[in-house]
């Protein structure tokens, strides 16, 4: 017996989601297996070359995987059971942003080239030129940017290199929540509220969160508060009742654990960022899933 992360109850929700049979000589082999094989994969860390032959040809589940994050199909899949939840009224719109770094394995070393990169600014799911890997303090590093409902299950995500301060990527990450509507009407693009921490409270994010009426709860940061006493301003609120509500920050602490359960997105040994998002992509599905399953 082996550890499933694709139960009977979980493929039942992803099946019908699935790409079907267009275009090939050939049909493709079981779906379900060959996601149980992308799942084992990113769980333990291991190479494409080692992963079982239960599963099929390593191969033959590389290159579905590959061209599945290529046309955007596991963006969609994460899209769709998000469409789901929402028509059941089970998203908390009190979403929480943060990010959290992954060291870059030296097999995802970028080469001297921008080989495979396609630079859009338009499309957040893009390759960038850097393939999303930078140096820090930690070495090469690659940071997930990520927005998550209040339940702490991922609603919106960005990969950039470890280096790019959190306030900067904000408006972005933010910008790229799309929960389509079961039926007609545009998808729903704005929380309610932000929980958000010391890392985020610049003038600009405040401006742009009251521009969108979105409410905010982020604490001011010492020196900020600091510069205020000098040069007198408006203060920030920040009492009891916004310290209450910032309690509820943490759950996308937790998903940034349940996430990184996974030791393939725990460290990154994928060349390209628009892998590595894909199996973010897809550890964050099952965690939508599993949630709405319990």
């Amino acid at each position: 017996m082996t550890r499933q992360e694709i139960s009977d109850e979980v493929w039942a929700v992803m099946e019908p989601l699935m790409p079907t049979v267009t275009g090939r000589s050939r049909p493709w082999t079981d779906h379900r297996l060959a996601i149980e094989g992308m799942a084992w994969k990113y769980r333990t860390g291991a190479p494409w070359r080692d992963v079982p032959e239960r599963f099929g040809k390593w191969n033959s589940i590389y290159k579905r995987f590959n061209r599945w994050a290529g046309d955007g199909t596991w963006q969609k899949l994460l899209t769709e059971v998000q469409k789901q939840a929402d028509a059941a009224g089970e998203i908390d719109w009190v979403v929480s942003i943060d990010s959290t770094i992954a060291r870059v394995h030296q097999h995802a070393r970028p080469s001297p080239r921008t080989q495979g990169a396609v630079p859009n600014h338009k499309n957040p799911w893009s390759e960038p030129p850097d393939h999303g890997i930078g140096r820090s303090r930690g070495g090469l590093t690659t940071k997930l940017h990520l927005v998550c409902d209040g339940r702490g299950r991922p609603l919106s995500m960005m990969i950039t290199a470890g280096n790019i301060n959190d306030t900067t990527m904000m408006s972005a990450v933010l910008e790229n929540i799309r929960v389509p509507r079961d039926g007609k009407g545009r998808p729903r693009t704005r929380p309610d509220r932000v929980l958000a921490d010391k890392g985020y409270p610049s003038r600009a994010n405040r401006a742009w969160l009251r521009d969108r009426r979105i409410a905010a709860t982020i604490p001011e940061r010492d020196d900020q508060i600091a510069h205020r006493r000098k040069k007198p301003g408006r203060p920030i609120a920040f009492g009891d009742k916004q310290k209450e509500r910032y309690k509820g920050r943490n759950v996308v602490e937790r998903c940034f654990n349940r996430l990184k359960q996974w030791r393939g997105i725990a460290m990154r040994s994928d060349k390209l960022a628009r892998n590595y998002r894909a199996a973010v992509s897809l550890a964050a599905a099952l965690i939508w899933i599993k949630t709405d399953l319990r």
